[in-house]
């Protein structure tokens, strides 16, 4: 993230400029440019970070994580899910930007999907298995033919004065109770003033069979953002009420839903769905507050850049697999194929930046995360 600039360093910067004026014949206003980019180039160097703060809770099931002690997001894993997510997930200002239903209900949330928590990483096609859809809405006879991603405990977990960590082991379950995958994740956690960021690394091994990730549309590293950051619609369908009740409304209301997706390559809105880019950015409006979410993916990833199952009605995915379903059958297939206790490691970063970011900045950003230069 852009970072505000250091203020003692400001004052050394104009001291010395002032001081040099005379003896270069430069001009002041000259020597304040110069100045101002010094403290630029510094600032990038040494970016201002926030104390995190990273508690375990493992009687309530979850992994609260502050950042200057405003909370930020829980990694929770209650029984009712079938997954370990994020969840929810704040701004910098603390603006709630994901979607609350179906464990917290909002007034004019839609209830579709309700798998779609949070912040997530799973697939839809393990060895024939769906590990994404598979919800408490699913019958029992439904569920035991679905994948279950099972938290099993946290090897890791601190705050520190500019990033926090968590690392997590969990085991991808088959029907049967059959591990198909160990999955160990790491989360690192940073915000300023302005902004958040969540870094995921998910290393997947192949338990003692073979692990095949399908072409499927399904995946993989994905959340579903609040009602406001939607892209306006008028198709019919089902939403919540100041009760949380579900109402069919066959004529969408768009008012304060201002959502709009833009990738690296410059694709925008629905246009966005099935093409690759190495970043996508999500912009809109909460209220009075504008936001930007963003998707990074690392260029040492599988299939990079990756496919985007960016959706208008808020799911934001991003998808290195499902090539041939993500074209619509216009590309072969591309899978991930693993034998007996072999590795795939991705890597992915979330960004949640204060006010509507431009395709530069998201591209400055991007250059920071691909070559990890703000690493504490």
């Amino acid at each position: 993230m852009s970072r505000p600039g250091h203020n003692a360093l400001a004052v050394v910067l104009v001291a010395l400029a002032l001081s040099y004026v005379g003896r270069t014949g430069l001009s002041s206003a000259a020597l304040a440019h110069r100045s101002a980019a010094a403290l630029a180039d510094q600032s990038a160097v040494r970016p201002s970070y926030s104390q995190v703060t990273v508690t375990p809770n493992e009687a309530a099931r979850r992994v609260d994580v502050s950042i200057g002690g405003r909370p930020f997001t829980s990694y929770i894993w209650p029984e009712r899910l079938k997954k370990p997510v994020l969840y929810p997930l704040h701004s910098a200002s603390g603006t709630l930007v994901t979607r609350g239903w179906p464990l917290d209900p909002r007034p004019g949330e839609r209830v579709d999907h309700p798998h779609q928590v949070g912040l997530w990483f799973v697939y839809g096609d393990v060895n024939g298995v769906d590990f994404w859809n598979n919800s408490e809405a699913r019958t029992p006879d439904e569920q035991a033919k679905m994948g279950t991603i099972v938290h099993r405990k946290i090897v890791d977990a601190r705050g520190g004065a500019d990033s926090g960590t968590l690392v997590v082991d969990m085991d991808w379950i088959g029907p049967g109770n059959v591990t198909f995958l160990h999955e160990r994740a790491t989360f690192v956690f940073r915000g300023d003033a302005t902004g958040r960021t969540v870094e995921r690394t998910a290393t997947l091994t192949a338990a003692d069979r073979r692990a095949v990730f399908n072409d499927n549309k399904e995946g993989l590293f994905g959340m579903r953002v609040a009602r406001q950051l939607e892209q306006p619609t008028t198709t019919p369908d089902t939403f919540t009420d100041a009760s949380g009740r579900a109402t069919t409304v066959k004529v969408l209301d768009n008012t304060g839903v201002t959502g709009s997706y833009t990738s690296s390559e410059g694709k925008t809105g629905d246009a966005v769905w099935g093409t690759r880019s190495k970043w996508t950015m999500l912009t809109g409006q909460i209220g009075t507050e504008a936001l930007t979410l963003a998707i990074l993916d690392h260029p040492k990833n599988f299939g990079f850049p990756t496919h985007w199952h960016a959706r208008g009605y808020g799911l934001f995915a991003a998808n290195p697999i499902g090539q041939k379903a993500l074209s619509e059958g216009k590309q072969p297939p591309l899978d991930i194929t693993l034998a007996p206790g072999a590795s795939v490691t991705l890597t992915y970063r979330l960004l949640i930046l204060n006010g509507k970011a431009t395709p530069d900045r998201l591209e400055r950003e991007y250059t920071t995360f691909a070559t990890g230069k703000d690493l504490p």
